[in-house]
């Protein structure tokens, strides 16, 4: 089993910043990509960035591409997301997860935090 648990989310005006953090503990010497997905109100879950455990690769929806870094300290076991320019459309409750796959699909993710509210004001 593995355990997430999300920090960092808040309230911030249109084109500020923020910086997300996702603990993982429990089985945590396996291997696991880890995924950001966010979820507004009335929509469905969506992906946002993923990065591999092991090489660092990462990849990103095309609505947060240039504004949005994922990132990852091992020896911490945590996944960042840095979220820069925001706007108010990336207002929604932010996931991380984790999954034995190289994938975009929530479907494929094992384990899930219990989410982090992020607002961005116009």
């Amino acid at each position: 089993q593995v355990q997430l648990l999300e920090s960092g989310g808040g309230l911030v005006q249109a084109g500020g910043s923020l910086r997300l953090s996702c603990a993982a503990s429990g089985r945590t010497s396996s291997s696991y990509n880890m995924g950001w997905f966010r979820q507004a109100p009335g929509k469905e879950r969506e992906f946002v960035a993923r990065i591999t455990w092991t090489a660092g690769s990462t990849y990103y929806a095309d609505s947060v591409k240039g504004r949005f870094t994922i990132s990852r300290d091992n020896a911490k076991n945590t996944v960042y997301l840095q979220m820069n320019s925001l706007k108010p459309e990336d207002t929604a409750v932010y996931y991380c997860a984790a999954s034995r796959r190289i994938s975009s699909g929530p479907h494929f993710y094992d384990y899930w935090g219990q989410g982090t509210q992020v607002t961005v004001s116009s």
